[in-house]
């Protein structure tokens, strides 16, 4: 799964790689990106690159009580075709959600040991993510995503049994691009990085 993520770049570097008009929403630099806090992710709306907001945690449109979003932090690459929670946006609405790492647990007898996981280049990179729209009671509009999550690589595999689904570069188009629903070739996206681009380390105290 994927629980925390790290996201220190500024937001403007990432509107300047995926050629995004200008920012204008706000979002601060921090080492423990938790689910139920708003983070920025990049949508494509017609034909143009955008930073929105979202809430982590997806609220599928059709749901009567927005807590179902807790449980919605990820969602698994092998079923997200399927499963009526995601599979409208996985058809649709598919974003990219910027990050610097992120973090997975490892059992220690009673303790749990966190590790950070990045590229070992050290730049920014994207997660694959889904984006639903939910209307409370009052109207009010919910803007609620969701990461992807597939198999560990060899990296992450002595630490959890799943990873985020890192999206390459030559593949961001496809992902963002909604009139694409070939669910092969979205399929084809969601594996596991290549372990030789990644590196970890133990994390020490988080936030």
């Amino acid at each position: 799964m994927c629980g925390r993520f790290v996201l220190v770049t500024d937001l403007s570097v990432i509107a300047k790689e995926f050629d995004i008009p200008g920012v204008s929403i706000h979002f601060s630099p921090s080492r423990n990106v938790s689910p139920g806090q708003h983070i920025p992710a990049i949508v494509k709306v017609d034909r143009q690159n955008f930073l929105k907001s979202f809430l982590w945690g997806l609220i599928p449109f059709w749901a009567k009580d927005p807590s179902i979003g807790a449980k919605m932090i990820n969602a698994r690459a092998e079923t997200i075709a399927q499963k009526p929670s995601f599979k409208n946006a996985f058809a649709k609405r598919r974003c990219l959600i910027p990050a610097d790492g992120f973090y997975e647990w490892k059992p220690e007898g009673k303790k749990k040991i966190p590790y950070y996981f990045s590229l070992k280049n050290e730049e920014p990179f994207v997660f694959a993510g889904l984006y639903e729209r939910w209307v409370a009671p009052d109207q009010k509009p919910v803007d609620t995503c969701t990461i992807v999550t597939t198999q560990a690589n060899a990296v992450v595999g002595p630490i959890h049994d799943r990873m985020p689904v890192i999206v390459p570069k030559d593949a961001h188009r496809l992902w963002l691009d909604g009139d694409i629903q070939d669910a092969a070739r979205l399929q084809d996206i969601l594996k596991p990085y290549p372990a030789g681009e990644m590196a970890c380390r133990e994390a020490g105290k988080i936030g």
